[in-house]
């Protein structure tokens, strides 16, 4: 059942985004957009930070979703007029993945029955349409290119559960929503559970540092099909536009940069930026969790003669997610035409966002 906008504000209140996830790839790239554009930002994560000088406009907020007296607590006071919801938390199986996430969206919007929300943006991923982690292309998909009219697929999925979380909410407390459908997405964020820019780019380091080949690690299909990703700013722009935007309530995006690439093209230009031997497929996978076994002193070493700010590798590197994403064999590539027809014109060449990353990895003293 489609919703209307709510009413808009009063021109005198100016709008308060509360961020779930803020210090996630996708949550520190809106809290960014939003704190330029002059919003005020409810920044909230478990641990909260301090605030920063640089941002007066950001506001943390320390409080744990799966707990709804913590956040009731945290954000008695808070009255954001919209929210974006970005964060997650990976479990051991799909039955507990939903059970934890779904929990996340319904607690943080119970705390916030108070608030006058007009619109909350979640962000999802093309597990949508190809099946959760346990289950990855296993059974019935899609053609390619996905696109948002596709039935939901007979299998467990947490994502079908935060969309119903979020939409029972909605039907309640009278706000619009929409969903962001990300690919893989390439950004800044420390600590981050699913980040293949900041893997990758450990990934060459030690191989250069170690005089290793930058082998890629996936398979014969992810090695030569067409496929995308998502910058982590386009995300930032495109769950804005939509939580703004007058004609994209109540509606499911998918979002990525707008080119599609090879990575049997892509994989010897990104050797070339840490002046690495470029390695492809050969006849089977090299998972980096293999590749990069017992690389932690190693990095250690690295971090200390670089004088590097984070010598944890596992707080850069998530070989698994990386493993998972180029491991697939089946073909992933995304329609934007449902975004680009109702106003959103955000591109990115994701061989310039892995190029940005690169470079503030090594300003952040990251990597060398």
């Amino acid at each position: 059942m489609l919703r209307e906008t709510p009413a808009p504000r009063p021109n005198d209140t100016a709008p308060t985004a509360l961020v779930a996830g803020a210090t996630g790839i996708a949550g520190a790239a809106i809290v960014d957009l939003l704190a330029q554009q002059g919003w005020t930002v409810l920044a909230l994560s478990r641990k909260g930070g301090a605030p920063d000088p640089k941002r007066p406009g950001v506001v943390p907020v320390a409080a744990d979703l799966t707990n709804l007296e913590s956040l009731a607590t945290a954000l008695a006071d808070k009255r954001p007029t919209h929210v974006f919801f970005t964060s997650w938390s990976r479990q051991e199986t799909e039955v507990e993945n939903i059970a934890v996430n779904s929990a996340m969206v319904r607690n943080l919007l119970t705390a916030l029955e108070h608030a006058p929300l007009e619109h909350v943006a979640l962000m999802t991923g093309l597990k949508h349409y190809m099946g959760p982690f346990e289950a990855y292309g296993e059974g019935p998909m899609p053609d390619t290119p996905f696109s948002e009219d596709e039935p939901r697929l007979p299998v467990d999925n947490f994502y079908y559960a935060q969309e119903d979380e979020l939409m029972a909410a909605a039907d309640r407390q009278g706000f619009a929503w929409s969903v962001h459908r990300a690919h893989t997405v390439i950004g800044f964020a420390v600590g981050n559970a699913m980040n293949m820019g900041q893997t990758l780019a450990a990934q060459a380091t030690l191989c250069r540092e170690l005089g290793l080949p930058f082998v890629f690690p996936g398979s014969e299909t992810q090695w030569n099909s067409v496929t995308d990703m998502t910058d982590a700013g386009l995300l930032a722009e495109h769950m804005l536009w939509a939580a703004t935007a007058p004609n994209t309530a109540n509606e499911a995006f998918n979002v990525v940069n707008g080119d599609v690439f090879r990575w049997r093209s892509l994989w010897p230009r990104l050797a070339a930026r840490f002046g690495v031997e470029p390695v492809g497929f050969d006849t089977k996978p090299r998972p980096l969790e293999e590749q990069m076994a017992d690389m932690d002193e190693a990095w250690e070493k690295l971090a200390a003669r670089h004088g590097l700010a984070e010598p944890n590798l596992s707080r850069l590197a998530t070989w698994w997610h990386t493993d998972a994403d180029l491991g697939r064999n089946i073909e992933v590539l995304t329609d934007m035409s449902k975004s680009r027809l109702a106003g959103f014109t955000g591109y990115r060449r994701t061989e310039d966002a892995f190029a940005e990353l690169f470079d503030r990895l090594r300003a952040e003293r990251l990597i060398p």
